[in-house]
């Protein structure tokens, strides 16, 4: 099969990526294999591709934004049959036993492997995933709408969870890209205030579009005191910012994978039980809650969609924000 392979690490405008022929997986036990339809892009896929993210295996193909349909079951698989639509998120899989597992926390399973990571992801034309760790897509909708759903969706809705907002709250977004714009839209679906600040003219709009409550920049100051918060940059001194919007019992929510230094020199800002929680993967209750959530309540996402052979380039225009909305390849034709 055809494959975007990752051997050595190097800035993506190195393209570090090469395709190649490889040979197609097989579904083993409790495996399911699929053809993939189309493939986000994730800013992850940058980090471990420049090295930000150690590489764990070489030759690497990457991707977790993956949809496609069931076209292999390995023995014992009665999940799924053949031809189901199906997606693939970041968790690969987890070992279902530890203390974290049992807990309904497989997002920090110490087992856990993650697509595209540790096991070779969608950017290639079929990939293998433990069948109990797809995802069940619904039909009428297209692939590559459907492929942010696995990772800038689900994380999203993760996201929003962990704030522990109730329906009817006053919810603060910083930043507003893909995994911003899915949360905005869920929590208006939930009934709550959305106020969204963002330096970006073109994301301001889009947020107002979308029917934020209030939108400003970072020199302007929410009119009321919000419940809780989601930063979305990878920029520390953010936190304090948002911090000092929150109300009482207010949560903030770090939701990047890295982050620069974080300081808080005012006690005040977690006086009176404010606290600060990060986002740590997700798990498979996120993804099927969150496809239902979409599906049901048309939530969307701008999307650019690129051919397969085209890879390389798109990957270069993600690190560059040079996208609008989210790119997806196109991988196999429906």
């Amino acid at each position: 099969m055809k494959a975007w392979l990752l051997e050595n690490q190097a800035p993506i405008e190195e393209r570090p990526l090469r395709m190649g022929e490889v040979p197609e997986p097989r579904a083993g036990a409790g495996e399911s294999r699929i053809k993939v339809m189309a493939c986000g892009i994730c800013r992850t896929d940058v980090h471990i591709a420049e090295g930000d993210l150690p590489l764990h295996k070489s030759p690497l193909i990457l991707g977790h934004e993956i949809v496609g349909v069931v076209d292999e079951l390995g023995e014992g698989v009665t999940r799924f049959a053949l031809g189901d639509r199906v997606g693939v998120t970041w968790l690969h899989s987890a070992c279902g036993e530890c203390e974290f597992c049992r807990r309904g926390k497989e997002n920090l399973c110490r087992h856990a492997q993650f697509t595209g990571w540790d096991a070779d992801g969608g950017f290639a034309e079929y990939t293998v995933v433990p069948a109990d760790f797809a995802i069940p897509l619904p039909e009428g909708r297209a692939f590559e709408e459907m492929a942010p759903w696995m990772c800038p969706g689900t994380a999203g809705y993760r996201a929003l969870r962990l704030t522990g907002l109730e329906d009817g709250a006053k919810l603060g977004l910083y930043g507003f890209g893909p995994t911003a714009t899915y949360v905005l839209q869920i929590a208006k679906a939930r009934g709550m205030s959305v106020y969204v600040t963002t330096r970006s003219e073109k994301n301001k709009a889009a947020a107002r579009a979308l029917g934020a409550d209030w939108v400003g920049g970072y020199d302007e100051t929410p009119p009321v005191k919000l419940n809780g918060g989601i930063v979305f940059p990878p920029v520390g001194n953010l936190v304090s910012y948002a911090l000092g919007q929150l109300d009482s019992d207010g949560r903030l929510v770090l939701s990047p994978v890295t982050m620069t230094p974080i300081v808080i020199d005012d006690f005040n800002l977690i006086w009176q039980e404010r606290s600060i929680t990060s986002l740590a993967h997700v798990t498979r209750y996120d993804a099927e809650q969150f496809v239902k959530i979409a599906h049901k309540h048309d939530i969307r996402l701008g999307i650019e969609i690129f051919p397969f052979e085209e890879t390389q380039e798109a990957t270069i225009k993600v690190k560059h924000g040079q996208i609008r909305g989210n790119a997806v390849i196109r991988i196999a034709e429906d």
